[in-house]
């Protein structure tokens, strides 16, 4: 029986890449010089630190432009809320990978309120579709390419 799975994934050596770039940007930038501005990665955590909320903002710009360089798509970030003491700014963001509870239910409903004859079965933080006819499932990932998701999607391990 045909099948695939909806998963939301991003390339974690993109994220470093960005995190580095934008490092380097900060550290040649006039109007950031002296101030120890930066931004560093956690496994799932990005911490931005900069004097100034004004700064913050700006160093966050610049990482976001630099994700959108690379390829991630910004909707994996989750954001706190801003930090700050007499000598600094933080903010932390949370970098969201795989499809969380809530999300897959939604996913799931769509699908179900379509009226597609395919059954879709929540798998950890994956949706796995599965079908008789393969146009079934083509018509399902159509549908979800158009829907407005909050995360972004991705379609793997399509079988026959």
């Amino acid at each position: 029986m045909p099948s695939f799975d909806i998963v939301s994934n991003i390339d974690n050596h993109e994220v470093t890449n960005a995190i580095d770039q934008t490092n380097r940007e900060v550290k040649n930038r006039f109007d950031f010089k002296d101030t120890n501005a930066r931004v560093e990665l956690a496994k799932d955590k990005i911490t931005i630190i900069a004097p100034t909320d004004f700064q913050l903002k700006q160093v966050d710009e610049i990482l976001r432009n630099k994700l959108t360089k690379r390829g991630v798509d910004i909707r994996v970030l989750k954001y706190q809320e801003i930090k700050t003491n007499l000598s600094e700014a933080q903010q932390q963001i949370d970098v969201k990978q795989g499809i969380d509870a809530e999300n897959a239910k939604k996913i799931v409903k769509m699908i179900k309120d379509e009226g597609y004859k395919v059954q879709a079965a929540i798998q950890g933080d994956q949706v796995r579709v599965t079908g008789k006819k393969r146009d079934d499932l083509q018509e399902v990932i159509a549908m979800l390419r158009q829907a407005k998701v909050e995360i972004p999607l991705q379609y793997t391990n399509f079988r026959e």
